[in-house]
């Protein structure tokens, strides 16, 4: 509750903050008591190594950070398991439900609402984004809140539709804060995008944003770099169905470009670049 002898430009300056916190993504508690990021933290006891003798003073500790063996175990038998999941799945409502109920990735327990698709899953456009925002977390769908109606108005330039196309994400539960979502979490849901796109089978498959180009196509580059160039996407490559194929190409993210309004010139270089393959392809 708040203080009673606050005054209207504290409240005022209370709400402007809560409001920059939500926009920045910061919109769940993760513990019932706050925490001071800023306190001073105390020397770590310097460890004890040398045959039980304390490090000669100005010795240099090597660093040697690594996942304990069982978190790498639990790891690899998510993902075994996703990949057992998804193979199994014969129909799209199939793979829904055994993504539903998919225990190993830790963003499920943290996530609101599945975020499997929406659109026409008989499209010949297939569109897949990142990862869930906040809205897409509450409402159950990708990309619905303030990048998704840039999205809507980017596909409509070239006369597509929410009717026309099929969209779904690489990650199908949003990481806490809109974070970056970490390798082993990526890894534990790639089995289930990849049965996605061979389950839908669209003619054109459009990576939206760098987790999403750099999964998809199997590579570290760059979205700026891998944007507006035309790839043929191979699932096999990467671990993924073998004799399905299709061409590809990456944009930038609706969520960048309302960030980055000057980048919308490559965006509309893109798009163009999809209508011309799509009237090469006769789609």
């Amino acid at each position: 509750m708040s203080d009673l002898s606050t005054s209207a430009d504290e409240h005022t300056e209370l709400a402007d903050l809560l409001r920059w916190f939500v926009e920045a993504g910061a919109d769940e508690a993760i513990g019932d008591e706050p925490i001071d990021r800023l306190a001073a933290v105390p020397e770590p006891e310097p460890r004890v190594s040398n045959g039980g003798k304390p490090p000669l003073p100005g010795a240099k500790q090597p660093i040697r950070p690594q996942a304990p063996q069982a978190e790498l175990a639990d790891d690899k038998a998510a993902i075994d398991d996703a990949r057992a999941l998804a193979a199994a799945a014969s129909n799209l409502d199939d793979l829904r439900n055994a993504m539903a109920g998919f225990a190993g990735c830790p963003l499920k327990a943290t996530a609101k609402n599945l975020v499997f698709a929406d659109g026409n899953p008989q499209a010949k456009i297939m569109l897949v984004g990142e990862a869930p925002g906040r809205d897409e977390d509450i409402q159950g769908l990708p990309f619905v809140g303030r990048s998704g109606q840039l999205l809507d108005r980017m596909l409509a330039s070239i006369g597509l539709s929410r009717e026309t196309v099929y969209i779904s994400n690489v990650l199908p539960w949003r990481p806490p804060g809109n974070r970056t979502p970490t390798p082993a979490e990526t890894a534990m849901c790639l089995p289930f995008i990849l049965r996605h796109i061979e389950l839908v089978g669209p003619k054109v498959l459009v990576c939206i944003g760098g987790v999403s180009a750099k999964e998809l196509f199997g590579t570290k580059t760059g979205i700026t770099r891998l944007r507006g160039q035309w790839k043929d996407f191979d699932p096999a490559a990467i671990g993924g169905p073998a004799g399905q194929t299709m061409p590809a190409i990456a944009m930038l993210h609706p969520a960048y470009l309302l960030r980055q309004p000057a980048q919308k010139r490559l965006a509309w270089r893109d798009l163009l670049s999809l209508k011309d393959k799509m009237a090469e392809l006769g789609l």
